[in-house]
């Protein structure tokens, strides 16, 4: 049973409007009969730039194992991060 959404009241102030969402939920002003699926195929996953040093011997042996792979080294270097955090949490 669908239920006719309230109307969003005007504000007059930022303040006022933070105040009301703190204590209403905003389903109560979604119309779901007019919601549709969507598909949002190109999406990717938020990522922070870190700067890391490593020896470049290290450096070198990583690119390496991703030019046998054809991978571009940074990938390869986050595939074996999350490899390896995947095993970490799997034994806890």
């Amino acid at each position: 049973m669908s239920r006719k959404p309230e109307p969003v009241p005007h504000f007059s102030t930022e303040a006022e409007e933070r105040t009301y969402w703190e204590h209403h939920d905003s389903a109560d002003h979604v119309d779901w009969s007019k919601a549709a699926k969507v598909r949002l195929p190109n999406l990717k996953p938020s990522s922070t730039s870190i700067s890391l040093r490593l020896p470049n011997s290290l450096l070198e042996q990583i690119k390496i194992a991703a030019g046998k792979r054809d991978v571009p080294y940074q990938s390869l270097i986050k595939i074996w991060l999350a490899e390896k955090v995947d095993t970490s949490t799997a034994k806890r």
